[in-house]
């Protein structure tokens, strides 16, 4: 198995430039296929928010207000990635019909359509073997946290969360975490053909991130009947925190992607009580391969 076709949301944050890079050093490890895909506001959309007590003339206004800062966006996306695309010597531009008939070498395209972000991610994703979402945090953008938890709720595919700078190298050195979960599980069979194609590769699990389900011991089985040479080994909280203790041991092990299952917990727990994904998602300074 290889990743084939990668999707990018792309929404104008500070962290989509990393978010192509990453994409890309993805793209050329596979010979992949990289659609960036921007999502504008649709002014129809607004009106039904605009609520009772507004006239008719306020909330074509409110429309026209909209299609103003969604076109702005637009144009922004349009011009990152133009400018992006230009310094790039060895992936060749490509329009849908031209990568349904490609053969080797990285190909990149760009659209934008107008619509209900959330719900055309999720659904675009499902047609592609991997999401690259920019960092959630990335200039305090909310939209872009939107997009990734489309992505791993409704899409049925793994995401690659891109660090806040794209990262030097990825997928030479890779932990993955395990808990028992199904997340987790989902999560290491995403990740094969990344460990099949990395140097080293290291199991991450403590008594405190367990939950019911298998052992690590079981992991370590199933990957050894996939041909996979890794290690593991116990880390420990630090602080009391589970999430800062498992990246302690990535930066120890020097790796340079983390795979692991989102939200075994609700998600509306973990945005009041914080978790192990939420420290993650927040925290890490490597790309994040999760699943749910």
């Amino acid at each position: 198995m290889a990743f084939r076709r990668l999707l990018v949301p792309l929404t104008g944050t500070a962290a989509g430039e990393a978010a192509i890079a990453t994409a890309l050093m993805t793209a050329r490890i596979w010979g992949a296929h990289v659609h960036c895909l921007h999502v504008r506001v649709d002014a129809r959309d607004v009106a039904p928010l605009a609520g009772e007590g507004l006239s008719g003339a306020m909330i074509e206004e409110m429309m026209a207000a909209t299609e103003r800062e969604s076109g702005e966006r637009a144009n922004r996306v349009k011009a990152l990635f133009d400018r992006m695309a230009g310094a790039l010597g060895d992936v060749t531009l490509a329009d849908s019909a031209e990568v349904a008939n490609k053969t080797d070498g990285v190909t990149l395209s760009f659209e934008s359509i107008a619509g209900r972000e959330e719900d055309v991610v999720a659904q675009q994703s499902r047609l592609y073997d991997l999401a690259v979402v920019p960092h959630p945090e990335a200039d305090e953008d909310v939209s872009s946290s939107d997009a990734l938890h489309a992505v791993l709720f409704d899409s049925g595919r793994p995401v690659l969360i891109a660090p806040r700078r794209a990262p030097a190298s990825i997928g030479t050195r890779i932990c993955c975490a395990w808990n028992g979960t199904a997340e987790s599980a989902a999560a290491m069979a995403a990740a094969l053909p990344w460990l099949h194609q990395s140097n080293a590769c290291r199991v991450l699990y403590a008594d405190e991130y367990q939950r019911r389900g298998p052992k690590v011991e079981g992991i370590m089985s199933y990957l050894h009947w996939h041909g996979v040479d890794a290690g593991s080994q116990m880390f420990k909280p630090a602080n009391r925190d589970v999430g800062a203790g498992l990246l302690g041991a990535v930066a120890d092990y020097n790796a340079d992607l983390l795979c692991m299952g989102a939200y075994s917990h609700s998600r509306i727990r973990q945005l009041i009580l914080g978790g192990v994904t939420r420290h993650v998602l927040e925290k890490s300074e490597i790309p994040v391969l999760m699943c749910r």
